[in-house]
């Protein structure tokens, strides 16, 4: 696989999409909001999630296990649609508290899990990536995804359970 205009266009959009959501979602936290800053942040990486979600369908890996060169992880498009509309339709009802719920396990599934999966040694952007830096020992060149997979949740656990317990993310 060959770098294309429409991976060129996915990648430059989820690349944006990691850098423009966190600022959205830190705009509204703590005791100084910033509504304008999290409304245009807000507005920037839902564009920048669609064109994400959109150039997905145009890309296929018949490497990994697929069906019709789809593979698991592009269940997560129509998910990014269901939880755009959803989070937007909370927002329209006024359960502002709902809305944040969706938008910040939409980052956390957009563009954290799913780039995780994309840098994987054996993907595209994995050889790219790791190939840049040097070539990979064969261990880790050979690792089944599916460890990979097992390590990467081991490691949001940890860090799921290193936060104290009487916080809470609002």
């Amino acid at each position: 696989m060959q770098m294309s205009p429409v991976i060129a266009i996915h990648l430059s959009a989820a690349l944006a999409a990691v850098a423009t959501g966190p600022v959205a979602l830190w705009a509204r936290k703590g005791a100084r909001q910033r509504p304008l800053l999290h409304r245009a942040f807000g507005y920037a990486w839902v564009t920048l999630i669609l064109v994400t979600a959109l150039t997905a369908l145009f890309l296929r890996d018949r490497s990994l296990p697929n069906i019709a060169g789809y593979t698991p992880l592009h269940l997560l498009v129509p998910v990014t649609f269901i939880a755009l509309f959803g989070a937007f339709r909370k927002l329209a009802l006024g359960d502002i508290a709902g809305h944040r719920r969706i938008m910040q396990r939409l980052y956390f599934a957009a563009c954290i899990a799913a780039g995780s999966f994309a840098l994987l040694p054996n993907r595209y952007l994995g050889r790219l990536v790791w190939g840049a830096f040097a070539p990979l020992p064969p261990a880790m060149r050979f690792t089944p995804v599916w460890m990979w997979s097992l390590l990467g949740v081991l490691v949001v656990l940890l860090v799921v359970q290193a936060r104290p317990r009487g916080a809470r993310s609002v």
